[in-house]
């Protein structure tokens, strides 16, 4: 919501010295988030004057049109004579009044105005358009033309109010009331302690029998309705320059006159409106839920199917407006006082009768069909949020009498009415109930004075009973009214006090397991990036999954953020491969990302439950059947890779990452989680067929998957844009944590030196030297400290279809210094092992 200070100062008397900033800080203080303050005229300086064409001469020797003026500029430039300037805008005739910059003045964008010699002719000025002014969209994207009645000469920064202070605030969805001029000087009011000129109190007539016939067919949907007719409208009347750069500084465009002043009185009241040209309804106006597959034409132009749902404006012949979103084009006001009669010669429709809604509808019905066809307006903005019920009768009689005073129209003394019986709301509270929240005393007189100061009735004195003001809907507990006296009396003055937690609370395993996987990780080198948990199927074929894979199974959202997107996740890889990819495209091509996080995959049980009471506390059955219902959430991790691991520099070579790199980031984690990985060479997915190692652990004594690394297949680089030779890793958390030993002992530090041995087996080429590594150390014992393949080779020395794995074997007692018999012992034990599983054979045998 775009706030003009200008504009505020109306309904606020606030201080002559009062700035933009100022408001600003009070407004934040009171809980609104004002984004910016915005200094319109900011580096613009005079003169600016209104001038007069005198005459146009059009210059034809150049390749565009350039056109030759005299302009009038009264006695603003010195000496009275007329000013010559050269202007290539085609939008004024002779006799129009336009906006002159004189020579020495300097536009926003230090544009500076100097007397020249262009086009072969002298140029002492600038005829100005809206946005060399900064003024914002007027819609004809051409040069200013003003109203006849202003002289020439006279100053034109105070006639276009070029000067005034913007406050742009984000207004959350329980305080909608502020989408209005009314509702932010209600907060400066207060902010301030000064009175509030509210211009929602007018003389309202009651309603009669000679208003335009209305009917509601829905009071759910639709629970007031005030219609309103204008007749004898002079169809030349435009919108003034007052009433057009007030809507400029809201970020609106002008139109025309009658949707100019609707759409004023809608920020300066928060009742959205719409007009009717009258001459286009046929019969009563109705209010009803549309048929499913109607048709309607909007504002926009576009042909929209309607659904069951939508909330509809209807005529006799259907509907005619999408209720609170958007109106119809079959009853749309011509907007002829800027525009020419039609090309094709006919005459053209001018509008001289209007007919004006005010209306109140249910917010939820306008959000759904505000979403439903992906049509967000100024008025459904405001309606979703809650619009006060109670303005729509004055919001009526504001624009009737705008419409009046500036239209030349005259205000038929019908009015029409409808309105569904209601009761105001009540809600009870203690009188301390705001210091208990808050933790500081504040008595009653203030929670009173400050409950009355937004707008409440208050009665009572220990129990007190609040009536809460219609342009309140978000009030509905005590909490809300106690959270309104703690933000008036100022967040700040707050008490700060530490919470103490209940002795022995903590971190649960699952996540100290977390944490150190991610503290292993970062020091690895890997950077943690976080990603939204949502996916499309067709990521899943870029990944190459087969049909029947399970991660195929979407949990799919009923209202999801993108359609592209409608499902949770059910794998990590798809938001880490982008996330690289991104970073990839901005140049930075040595990656290492990783991220831990839950995926989700559809309960076995019934995917739907019922709700869950509001007025108890569910039994444990309910809360059961809902459990059963969520989707089974996992937690996994994930790495990612491509470029370089080791960077070159006078240290070396420095190498590229591979999928030996995914697979040690594995076992790094199953080492966190004190479980032992097994690592075996598949084929799965998107892993290249000869590059894909298959990931296992134990699980009550059960040999279980838990994921996969290594390359990802080329197939699936081309296809997601990744660069090559990408490598990727992914497992199961919960399955290696349930692997593990639980908390993991402090290593023994043994004083007593090291005996290494080393050791060369011959295998052959499809044996993985994971396997000979794992018997390797299962026949070693409780010596060995560490086990190391230093060496692959595979050549002249070594038979056809073989292969020499090299490994160096690290031994050491923790009480005693071993022998080099121990020593070879453990090893040729460790090497027996090897060959009984392996059909390794020693090198050089």
């Amino acid at each position: 919501m775009r706030v003009p200070l200008s504009w505020l100062r109306e309904y606020v008397d606030l201080p002559v010295s009062t700035t933009g900033r100022d408001v600003q800080a009070k407004l934040v203080a009171a809980g609104l988030e004002v984004e910016s303050v915005e200094q319109l005229g900011a580096g613009l300086t005079g003169p600016l004057v209104v001038g007069r064409v005198h005459a146009i001469e059009e210059l034809t020797e150049f390749k565009k049109p350039i056109r030759h003026c005299l302009v009038d500029v009264g006695q603003s430039n010195g000496t009275g004579e007329l000013q010559e300037i050269i202007c290539g805008a085609r939008n004024f005739v002779v006799g129009d009044k336009v906006v002159v910059a004189l020579p020495g003045a300097v536009l926003p964008g230090d544009f500076r105005i100097a007397e020249r010699k262009t086009y072969g002719r002298m140029s002492r000025g600038m005829i100005c358009s809206a946005d060399e002014l900064g003024m914002g969209d007027d819609g004809t994207h051409g040069i200013i033309v003003l109203p006849p009645e202003y002289e020439p000469g006279i100053d034109a920064t105070a006639l276009l109010e070029l000067y005034d202070e913007v406050l742009d605030i984000a207004v959350t969805p329980d305080r909608g009331y502020c989408l209005s001029l009314r509702g932010v000087a209600r907060e400066a009011a207060i902010a301030y302690g000064l009175p509030l000129r509210d211009p929602a109190l007018l003389d309202v007539p009651g309603p009669n029998a000679h208003g335009y016939p209305v009917h509601v067919a829905d009071p759910v949907g639709c629970d007031r309705f005030t219609a309103r007719t204008v007749t004898g409208l002079n169809p030349d009347a435009r919108s003034p320059i007052w009433l057009k750069r007030r809507l400029q500084k809201a970020g609106m465009r002008p139109i025309s006159l009658a949707v100019d002043i609707t759409n004023y009185v809608m920020l300066e009241l928060g009742q959205p409106l719409h007009a009717y040209d009258r001459t286009l309804i046929e019969g009563a106006i109705g209010v009803r839920r549309a048929e499913a597959g109607e048709k309607l034409t909007t504002l926009d132009g576009v042909h929209r199917v309607l659904d069951a749902d939508d909330l509809v404006i209807i005529d006799d012949r259907g509907p005619i407006g999408l209720a609170g979103v958007m109106g119809g084009a079959n009853t749309e006001i011509a907007d002829h006082a800027d525009h020419g009669a039609p090309a094709d010669g006919t005459v053209a429709r001018l509008t001289t009768e209007i007919v004006i809604e005010a209306a109140h509808f249910d917010p939820v019905a306008i959000a759904r069909t505000a979403r439903r066809h992906k049509l967000s307006s100024e008025a459904s903005r405001r309606f979703e949020r809650g619009v006060d019920p109670l303005a729509g009768a004055a919001a009526a009689q504001r624009t009737v009498d705008l419409l009046v005073l500036l239209g030349a129209g005259t205000a038929e003394t019908g009015v029409t009415q409808v309105i569904s019986p209601s009761a105001p709301r009540t809600v009870s509270m203690r009188a301390d109930h705001p210091d208990r929240v808050a933790g500081m005393e504040y008595g009653r007189e203030i929670v009173v004075r400050r409950l009355q100061e937004v707008g409440c009735d208050v009665y009572g004195q220990d129990e007190l009973v609040v009536t809460i003001p219609s342009w309140r809907p978000d009030l509905t507990a005590p909490n809300d009214l106690a959270e309104e006296v703690i933000r008036l009396q100022g967040y700040e003055n707050l008490p700060s006090t530490l919470p103490r937690p209940t002795s022995g609370s903590g971190l649960t395993d699952r996540q100290r397991l977390t944490r150190r996987i991610g503290r292993a990780l970062a020091g690895a080198g890997y950077v943690e990036a976080l990603n939204y948990p949502f996916i499309g199927a067709q990521v899943l074929d870029q990944l190459d999954l087969p049909a029947d894979d399970p991660a195929r199974n979407l949990v799919k959202l009923v209202n999801p953020l993108s359609d592209e997107e409608p499902a949770l996740r059910t794998t990590l890889l798809p938001g880490l491969l982008g996330a690289l990819r991104r970073n990839d495209g901005r140049g930075s091509h040595d990656l290492a990302l990783f991220e831990t996080g839950v995926v989700f995959h559809p309960a076995a049980g019934p995917r739907t439950t019922a709700p869950l009471p509001v007025d108890r506390r569910p039994t444990d059955a309910e809360i059961a059947a809902l459990d059963a219902a969520l989707p089974v959430q996992p937690r996994h991790a994930a790495v990612v890779l491509a470029g370089a691991r080791e960077q070159a520099g006078w240290w070396g070579q420095g190498r590229p990452a591979t999928w030996a790199d995914a697979v040690q980031a594995a076992r790094l984690l199953a080492a966190e989680a004190g479980a032992e990985l097994v690592v075996e060479q598949v084929q799965y997915g998107p892993w290249h067929p000869g590059r894909c190692a298959g990931l296992f652990v134990a699980v009550d004594g059960v040999k279980t998957p838990v994921g996969y690394a290594g390359e990802l297949h080329p197939r699936v680089i081309k296809a997601l844009g990744l660069p090559a030779r990408t490598c990727a890793m992914e497992l199961d958390l919960d399955l290696v944590e349930r692997a593990g030993e639980g908390v993991l002992p402090a290593p023994r530090i043994s004083t007593f030196p090291v005996a290494t041995q080393d050791v060369a087996l011959v295998v052959d080429q499809t044996v993985p030297a994971a396997a000979v590594e794992h018997f390797l150390t299962l026949g070693a014992g409780e010596l060995l400290e560490s086990i190391r393949l230093f060496d692959v080779y595979t050549g002249d020395q070594i038979e056809t279809g073989k292969k020499s794995l090299a490994y160096a074997l690290r031994f050491r007692a923790p009480d005693r210094t071993l022998t080099v018999e121990e020593a070879s012992a453990a090893r040729d034990t460790a090497v027996a092992s090897a060959t009984e599983h392996t059909g390794a054979v020693l090198r050089g045998a």
